[in-house]
């Protein structure tokens, strides 16, 4: 579909410059848009096998955990758990990707934290359950890392792609029509200013 434009040289020269600018920017979205799918496909392949480890992990620490709830009784486990004394950091930040700002987890276990219940009424499974629970912790942390960055990368992708057709389907073909129609009529105004002259100076030689 043609831009509406008046047929004159000025315009024919804008729309070429603009024309221009539209193919340039179509390359460089084009780049955007493979790399944002290169940096997509590696986080979901990497995230796929992360999460793998992490439910291997959890499942490891549950079955710990269930060992022990079945040996202890029920004031004893709630007991044990309230002293705990092991206080997570975590701290949350965000990291430039291309124009996007991905979140940064980092988990931090004070070097001296101890579990705090003392080990009469307890259960070797209870620790090594709350160890368990504790080392697949900053895991679970960089799996809502990726995971995260999979569902902004994505919807960053479709923006991008829906610019690239735009320019590639509509706004490029449209201006190129228009460019093409003003040029046709420009030459065509030309050759009528031709034949014009052709016949007044056929007149002029008569007389």
């Amino acid at each position: 579909m043609k831009i509406r434009a008046n047929p004159n040289r000025m315009q024919l020269l804008r729309l070429r410059r603009r024309l221009t600018l539209a193919k340039r920017g179509h390359k460089l979205l084009k780049d955007k848009q493979e790399e944002l799918m290169r940096r997509f496909r590696g986080i979901v392949h990497a995230a796929r096998d992360l999460r793998a480890e992490v439910e291997k992990a959890l499942e490891t620490a549950h079955r710990a955990f269930v060992s022990a709830r079945f040996e202890m009784d029920g004031p004893a486990m709630a007991a044990a758990l309230a002293f705990s004394r092991r206080i997570v950091s975590l701290k949350a930040d965000r990291e430039q990707v291309m124009n996007l700002k991905v979140p940064v987890f980092s988990v931090e276990f004070p070097e001296d934290a101890e579990l705090g219940y003392g080990y009469l009424e307890t259960t070797g499974d209870l620790d090594r359950a709350l160890e368990l629970y504790a080392a697949v912790l900053p895991k679970l942390m960089r799996l809502a890392e990726m995971e995260k960055s999979v569902q902004l990368i994505a919807a960053e992708l479709e923006k991008t792609r829906r610019r690239v057709n735009a320019l590639e389907h509509i706004l490029v073909p449209n201006l190129e029509e228009t460019i093409r129609f003003i040029a046709d009529r420009l030459a065509e105004l030309e050759r009528e200013s031709t034949t014009r002259l052709m016949k007044v100076k056929e007149m002029v030689r008569a007389h």
